[in-house]
Formats: structure tokens, C-alpha cells, sequence
């Protein structure tokens, strides 16, 4: 390792340590420079040469990473983010895309909550519940998502929910249960998340399970197990990957409610939001 890049990188440190020291959690540095940074370092080994390129850190590439950023767009006024949604809306009601659904007789569940908000939460497809409600995550796993809301300082009118679908995936001869969402037909119906997203325009987007985050970064490099709690980016906008709330429902671990509390909080400090010590104790084992 060179002495200026030694030099660099003790800067660097004592620059990261001293924002800790004053109160600051996180800062955003764009895949290029953590390449740029790492790919230098070498380190000593057993190898012939005595030393070993460390491979640069593994970072997700969006397959729509090359699209403009969000906020390069007009921000739109409250009245025209409201204007805005009704046109998508009744154009999505006039579309003929994906017909077997709409010949299926499902209801389309647009979204819901705050044009202005910051905060916007990002699912897979509407199931039974919301296909009947004409609303998101209004059966089970939406009851638990209100619970998470709640506990972060805020409630569903002050966020915005939406799925990746607009309709409830049909199934076969209308038999029981949900059906996981298609390839083909994520990307069919991601451009009206993405005009929901233009006019929004939110803060933080979090990606609720792996189909969302397969529309939101075009593929998943990785499971969701691995992708959980590590800053993703859709168009400039920071996107937090965390379990489906229906998968909680499914597995009661302490740990994994742990998980997703954690990558919340993540969410909280990149917002601002104050977290209290009894916050930050949910779900550790006494």
C-alpha cells in the first residue's frame, strides 16, 4: 500500500470517526467512489507474489441505474401531484395491458396515502384482501406493516403505499390463495410505479420483499436475505430492502423482527426521524 494512499485512507477514517462523534449515522457515497477507494489496497499474504488484490466490495448495479435521476423532474405542487395521480389512474383503467387480469374481474388497487410524502413503502401485488378493498395492505400483512408505520412516529396518511401490480395476479380456475407476480408482468406494470414514484418524488423508498426490489432494481443479484438492511438506490432515490411483512407473519422469530426493525431505523436516521432509547430496544431479548 502506498504512503499517499495510507495517508488518504487514516484522513479518511479520522474524518468518518469525528462525524460519528457528532451524531451522524450515515453518509452517501456512490458505488463509484467505494470502488475507487478499495481497489487500490493490497494486502499481504501467503501467495507467491506475497500479496493479493482485495476485491472491490460487492455492489448492486440496478439494471435502470442508467435512467435519469427522480429529482431531476419538475417537483410538482401538492394540487397537480393530486391531478397527476387521477390522469395515471384513469389511464391505467383504460390500458389494455395484462387482460387476463382485468377479464379475471380484479379491481385495481392504485395506492394510497400522501402525494407529499417523504416515506413510501413499495410491495409486490394486491392480494385477496386488497383486491376486494380496492386499497394495499389492508389484510393481515398490511395490519402489520401499519403496526411498523406506527412504531417509526408515523401513520399511513402521512407515507404512501403502492405495489408493483396494479391488480391481483389471476389464478388458476380462481383457486384459494395469492399468486407470486411474473417477470413479464412486473415489467409491464413497473412504469405506472415509476410515474407514481416521478410525482411523488419521495425521500426513502422501502422495498417490501424481493419482488418488489426485482421491479425497483430491474433484477435481484442476490436473495433478500442478504439484500435485507443494505442501502439500494432506484433513480437517486435511497431504497431500503426488508421482508415482505407477509413473511413475518409466516416466520415469528424474535430475530427477524429484529431485522427489519433495524433496517426501519436505518430508514428513520436517513430521514431525520428521532429515535428514542425505548425505539431502539424494540425487540432485543432482555
Amino acid at each position: 500500500m502506498s504512503g499517499a494512499y495510507s495517508q488518504l485512507l487514516e484522513a479518511t477514517i479520522s474524518h468518518l470517526e469525528g462525524l460519528k462523534q457528532k451524531g451522524v449515522h450515515y453518509i452517501d457515497v456512490s458505488p463509484e467512489s467505494v470502488n475507487a477507494l478499495i481497489e487500490p489496497v493490497l494486502r499481504k499474504s501467503d501467495s507467491a507474489d506475497g500479496e493479493i488484490r482485495i476485491p472491490p466490495q460487492s455492489v448492486i448495479h440496478s439494471s435502470r441505474e442508467n435512467e435519469p435521476s427522480i429529482y431531476d423532474s419538475q417537483r410538482l405542487s401538492s394540487a397537480d401531484k393530486v391531478s397527476a395521480m387521477d390522469q395515471l389512474r384513469d389511464e391505467i383503467l383504460s390500458s389494455n395491458k395484462s387482460p387476463e387480469l382485468l377479464a379475471s374481474g380484479a379491481n385495481l388497487v392504485f395506492g394510497v396515502g400522501s402525494v407529499d410524502a417523504d416515506l413510501m413503502f413499495v410491495g409486490e401485488a394486491p392480494g385477496e384482501d386488497e383486491d376486494r378493498e380496492g386499497e394495499p395492505f389492508v389484510g393481515k400483512a398490511g395490519q402489520l406493516l401499519m403496526k411498523i408505520i406506527q412504531a417509526t412516529g408515523l401513520d399511513r396518511k402521512k407515507v404512501y403505499i403502492a405495489n408493483v401490480l396494479k391488480y391481483r395476479p389471476d389464478t388458476p380456475s380462481k383457486s384459494f390463495g395469492n399468486r407470486k407476480p411474473r417477470k413479464d408482468e412486473i415489467e409491464t406494470w413497473f412504469p405506472f410505479l415509476m410515474r407514481q414514484i416521478e410525482i411523488i418524488q419521495p425521500k426513502v423508498i422501502v422495498g417490501l420483499g424481493a419482488t418488489a426490489l426485482e421491479g425497483l432494481l430491474g433484477h435481484m443479484p442476490t436473495g433478500i436475505t442478504r439484500l435485507r438492511g443494505n442501502w439500494q438506490s432506484y433513480r437517486s432515490v435511497p431504497v431500503m430492502p426488508t421482508f415482505h411483512p407477509s413473511y413475518l407473519l409466516r416466520n415469528q422469530s424474535w430475530a427477524v423482527k429484529r431485522q427489519v426493525w433495524e433496517d426501519m431505523m436505518q430508514v428513520m436516521e436517513r430521514l431525520n426521524i428521532p429515535i428514542s432509547e425505548k425505539q431502539r430496544g424494540f425487540f432485543l431479548k432482555k
